[in-house]
């Protein structure tokens, strides 16, 4: 099964460009539109239309992300797993235990070093939810997301790895950043998050300058998150 990716030409006039690749669930899908439209002439920004779901749903797509472009012609991965894994449905455990989700997780980052040799990889943790509002047939708890994100961290660190701490920024902003109990598409919450994305992969990818931000929003619906 293809999976779409949203690319821009990798020549540029007469300089070639380099490769970010975007990978991650609704939260990603968040910000990812900016972060190209911020690096537009400057990066080649390649992202899945769609959702990129459980850790074991990258680990099975993410060769299929890259598309027309060889693996190592990325210069820099920046990825995360998580919310969906640790989703509780109608009360139960967390769809993913977490040994599992570690299991996942480790060989996510095997998988990336195979496949992108030559790319600076980093990791953002899952963000904070406003638990509160979340129905209990359909529910996820921070005191978990945490967790989680504690095992991916040292898992990834140990793959040298670096780490964006996303969620560190999502307990900083007010609720009324939030779109839903789950996602910040909402101007500030956009701007917050494509910023700290582009403070992340900016100097990886050679960019030295101050980029002017350029908004542009994720409108559709999340698709089962």
């Amino acid at each position: 099964m293809s999976k779409n990716v949203c690319a821009s030409k990798k020549i540029q006039g007469d300089l070639q460009m380099k490769n970010l690749l975007l990978i991650g669930d609704s939260i990603r899908m968040g910000y990812d539109k900016s972060v190209k439209k911020t690096l537009e002439g400057k990066v080649n920004v390649i992202f899945p239309d769609e959702n990129c779901r459980f850790a074991s749903y990258v680990l099975r797509y993410f060769h299929e992300y890259l598309k027309d472009i060889k693996g190592e012609d990325i210069d820099v991965v920046h990825w995360n797993a998580g919310l969906w894994d640790c989703l509780r449905l109608f009360e139960e455990e967390p769809h993913t235990p977490i040994d599992v989700y570690a299991y996942y997780i480790e060989r996510i980052c095997v998988r990336i070093k195979k496949i992108c040799p030559n790319a600076t990889v980093i990791f953002a943790t899952s963000t904070k939810v406003l638990s509160e509002k979340m129905g209990k047939n359909f529910k996820r708890y921070n005191e978990e997301i945490e967790k989680y994100n504690e095992v991916a961290v040292k898992i990834v660190e140990k793959y040298g790895f670096k780490v964006n701490d996303l969620y560190a920024l999502s307990v900083t902003l007010s609720e009324d950043v939030h779109s839903d109990a789950v996602h910040y598409y909402t101007p500030a919450g956009t701007e917050a998050f494509t910023n700290q994305v582009l403070s992340f992969v900016a100097p990886e990818l050679g960019i030295d300058e101050k980029l002017e931000y350029r908004e542009e929003m994720y409108t559709d619906k999340p698709i089962g998150i």
